[in-house]
């Protein structure tokens, strides 16, 4: 659905890709269930805020936004579309040099994101979502 963007070697050393099959990975398949940004915890310890996706089968897949001096990855919106939940996710797809991130079924984008980020000072600093797959807790 959608075609897969290509970057110049000294925007992205292949991080942005890398977090769309991530993602893809990790929802294809599913439903949606619920889409909210949340406080969790960091690699770190303490907490930060992340985009959560509650998918059908009891997992949530946590997106955590990155900074690290001049590069950073964020969530900066998200659009889900209620009448779309319903059906089966088949794809995730990135337009606007990856600032835009459709999740997407047989109908059309069921979550769109708008993200903001940058490698920096190419690619000395982290930068990218950390993506987690996390069983809840009954």
């Amino acid at each position: 659905m959608y075609a897969d963007e290509k970057l110049g070697e000294y925007e992205d050393d292949g991080t942005m890709p890398d977090n769309v099959d991530a993602l893809k990975e990790a929802v294809v398949g599913h439903r949606i269930v619920k889409a909210e940004q949340v406080e969790t915890e960091t690699r770190w310890g303490g907490t930060d805020k992340s985009f959560v996706i509650t998918l059908d089968n009891g997992k949530r897949v946590e997106l955590q936004g990155t900074s690290d001096c001049c590069a950073y990855t964020e969530l900066t919106s998200f659009l889900l579309h209620a009448d779309r939940v319903d059906h089966i996710i088949t794809g995730v797809g990135t337009t606007d040099g990856y600032a835009t991130w459709h999740i997407y079924a047989d109908m059309g984008d069921v979550l769109e994101l708008s993200v903001g980020w940058s490698s920096g000072n190419p690619f000395y600093y982290g930068y990218g979502f950390n993506i987690s797959v996390v069983e809840l807790n009954d």
